[in-house]
């Protein structure tokens, strides 16, 4: 009939139904997300190496101080039968012993005169500048010290065994005494030496 309208209904099949994907992805639940916080650096290991850092300057300090004492106080004469020929040995005889105690006396002024800047970095642990300024400055004095006690390491040697080529005979067998200050004292400025170059690795972590 005329006023009668037909509706076709057309429901969708599973397979149908399946093949379709939504126009738009469901947004993931807020509680799965999680955000991602940057953890601060801790000062608390930066604040040690600087701890570290200040003690052993104060080892260094005693050991180029104890150096340069033991070797600017090394004498010994040897008895003889009239005081008018005698034999003497001082640290002032040869250059190197001078210089020896020159260098570790800088040493132990330049580090007893950095200990303040070491300070600061306990109080400031993220300061870069005075790192940078320790890592030269002891790189110096590594220098300086080594040359030190290299230069009076040989003339001790020379002097504990001599030298059969060039007709220099071995005194320590004279002046005992001497021989054991003095090796006493390049001991100690080669341990300066170790207390120098910890210095300079610890600046490096800091940093």
């Amino acid at each position: 009939m005329e006023g009668d309208s037909t509706t076709i209904n057309i429901t969708e099949t599973p397979k149908e139904r399946k093949g379709k994907a939504p126009l738009l992805a469901t947004p993931p639940a807020s509680s799965s997300i999680k955000p991602v916080v940057q953890k601060a650096p801790k000062r608390g290991y930066k604040r040690g190496l600087a701890i570290l850092d200040v003690v052993l300057r104060i080892a260094g300090i005693a050991a180029a101080l104890g150096a340069a004492i033991a070797m600017a106080s090394t004498e010994e004469t040897l008895p003889f039968f009239t005081q008018f020929f005698q034999f003497k040995a001082e640290f002032d005889d040869l250059p190197a012993f001078t210089f020896f105690v020159i260098a570790n006396s800088i040493t132990a002024a330049y580090l007893a005169l950095s200990i303040p800047i070491s300070i600061v970095c306990i109080v400031r642990p993220h300061l870069v500048a005075p790192r940078i300024i320790l890592i030269f400055l002891d790189t110096v004095m590594v220098a300086l010290t080594t040359a030190a006690a290299g230069g009076a390491a040989s003339i001790v040697y020379l002097a504990h065994n001599g030298n059969s080529d060039a007709n220099w005979p071995a005194i320590c067998q004279q002046f005992t005494d001497f021989c054991q200050e003095v090796s006493g004292a390049v001991v100690a400025s080669f341990l300066t030496v170790v207390v120098l170059m910890v210095l300079v690795v610890l600046s490096a972590f800091s940093l």
